[in-house]
């Protein structure tokens, strides 16, 4: 198989970052797994006195991070993460790389596992514009927020807000907040949010028993 991207490009990265800035309590413990060039994890440190770690694939990416004094481990996601361990880090965080990896339920367990709260960004494949293309057109979608042919993607996986909910229930953890990202905006409890939005953020959390 191929060298896997994390972190595909995102046109909407100043909005995610900013909304995982706001949900990372200065001082936490962070894990950024697909971290890229490390842009966020070197804020995180540098301005919100956080420890911080990357886990990244691809070698540019890892080399950036390198570049910015970042600790940096080389894993592939759909190989586990047995050398963390369990409730190591405060959040975990994923933005953009869910639907690229293998087996996304085993992942977002694994995340689950080693940190109290998964910070969880995914693109969502029931928006509008896919829905047009595919309907009218008959074609594979490409929009600004999923800008691949299907020769060349990096997605193996096409979720929407309902499926990404079906399986954060059936892994039983809840989703403790749920933000549409629509016209690079965040729109909390916007209206038909499924329909309209490129992109959702998440937190995600243990249910409570």
């Amino acid at each position: 198989m191929g060298k896997r991207r994390y972190c595909m490009p995102d046109p909407s990265a100043a909005v995610t970052d900013e909304l995982l800035r706001q949900h990372i309590e200065r001082g936490s413990r962070v894990i950024d797994l697909g971290c890229g060039d490390g842009r966020l994890l070197c804020q995180l440190r540098d301005n919100h006195d956080c420890f911080v770690q990357g886990i990244e694939l691809d070698i540019d990416g890892i080399l950036g991070s390198l570049a910015r004094g970042l600790p940096i481990i080389r894993a592939d996601l759909d190989q586990g993460l047995t050398g963390i361990p369990d409730q190591g880090f405060d959040y975990a965080v994923l933005s953009q790389t869910l639907q690229q990896v293998r087996h996304p339920s085993t992942v977002l367990a694994e995340m689950m596992r080693i940190a109290t709260r998964a910070l969880v960004v995914v693109p969502n494949f029931a928006h509008w514009k896919v829905r047009r293309q595919v309907v009218l057109e008959g074609r594979a979608p490409v929009t600004e927020a999923l800008p691949y042919e299907w020769y060349n993607t990096p997605n193996l996986h096409f979720m929407s807000m309902r499926d990404f909910r079906d399986l954060t229930a059936q892994l039983d953890f809840q989703i403790a907040e749920e933000i549409p990202i629509i016209g690079s905006r965040p729109r909390p409890g916007a209206f038909a949010a499924n329909l309209r939005a490129e992109s959702l953020f998440y937190v995600v959390e243990r249910r409570q028993k």
